[in-house]
């Protein structure tokens, strides 16, 4: 009996601040400070279907942002229940509490001579946000039952697979968002009922000092070190274009995401003709400052081969260099002078 009320103790005192007299869900939003983020891949290994998360963001009106156990802080509808009664194999269900709503407890009691891999003959199994009962072990024939591991040691910022823990069965741990593996990510239990290693660690991961770029400012970054997550942005000079995005994440590998050119303006290498440009006909002196930005497209005049019309070629900006076609030849000063009509950029279309 004291057994029993130890561990209903320890599982029931996290959910206190979210279960009220009647067992539903507490005041609309309201966070728990001291529920554990929720452990990643853990869905996987449970079968637990985590609700959206709200630790950073709010639920909507038909939700309340409470502790969903190893999901963390997550939104689940008012009044959900878990089906009850409940049937588990040589085991006794009965309730912990007098309804079976989110939160609440129900206790598995193992039947004579059946016990779980842990040892114990009692569990408890709670109502989770995916409307399913937690897992617990099965009660197995003590007499037949294999023999077992130890739980392997729970790891700060990581988590491992859930038992049981039988000789010849392998754990996996993983680390929490933002952390890195140290160590032997496998145990394997031996038929000495010893794990083969030490458990890993889990350490955190950093960015370093962000890298300059050429003809760009970096926005208010001071620290030497940035933890997975942290978002960094590049400002470029005056008159240089920003190529790719401003916006450059650290990865969980340790590295930044791609980061950013600031393009330089092309000049337009023709001086005595005309070229068409945002799909207007224009003088080298009608462009501001003669120059076009990275990226943008410039179609200059070339004569046909028998000299008489005129064509267009195409060519782009790309980080201050601006290719003048083959095809193009600049008009002489005296060409340009004395007999303007002629200049490649006026005379007919071919």
């Amino acid at each position: 009996m004291f057994r029993f009320a130890a561990v209903l103790l320890m599982l029931v005192a996290p959910s206190l601040l979210l279960i009220e007299n009647s067992g539903q869900i507490g005041v609309k939003n309201m966070k728990d400070p001291k529920c554990p983020p929720r452990k990643k891949n853990f869905a996987a290994l449970t079968g637990h279907i985590c609700q959206r998360s709200c630790e950073r963001r709010s639920c909507s009106k038909q939700r309340n942002c409470v502790c969903d156990g190893d999901c963390g802080l997550s939104c689940i509808p008012p009044g959900l229940s878990c089906p009850w009664p409940v049937m588990i194999e040589n085991a006794e269900t009965q309730m912990a509490q007098e309804s079976n709503t989110f939160g609440d407890f129900m206790r598995v009691t193992c039947h004579p001579r059946f016990i779980m891999h842990n040892g114990q003959d009692v569990a408890m199994s709670r109502c989770q946000g995916d409307g399913k009962w937690s897992f617990t072990a099965p009660c197995e024939d003590s007499l037949n039952l294999s023999s077992v591991c130890k739980p392997p040691p729970e790891i700060e910022n990581g988590f491992h697979e859930s038992g049981p823990y039988k000789v010849g069965k392998t754990v996996t741990y993983e680390c929490n968002y933002g952390y890195q593996l140290e160590g032997a990510s496998t145990l394997l239990c031996q038929e000495n009922e010893e794990w083969s290693h030490a458990a890993p660690t889990c350490h955190p991961v950093n960015c370093s000092q962000p890298p300059n770029i050429a003809h760009a400012t970096l926005v208010a970054v001071h620290k030497p070190e940035h933890p997975v997550g942290t978002v960094i942005y590049y400002l470029c000079n005056k008159d240089f274009y920003l190529d790719g995005s401003e916006r450059v994440v650290c990865l969980e590998n340790g590295s930044w995401s791609q980061l950013p050119h600031c393009r330089a303006r092309c000049p337009i290498s023709a001086q005595r003709s005309r070229v068409i440009y945002n799909g207007r006909k224009l003088w080298i002196n009608e462009i501001p400052a003669g120059l076009v930005h990275h990226g943008e497209t410039v179609k200059f005049f070339c004569r046909s081969q028998n000299k008489t019309c005129s064509f267009e070629a195409e060519s782009q900006c790309f980080d201050g260099v601006l290719k003048t076609p083959d095809c193009y030849d600049e008009p002489t000063y005296l060409q340009y002078h004395l007999f303007p009509k002629r200049v490649v950029s006026e005379i007919p279309a071919c």
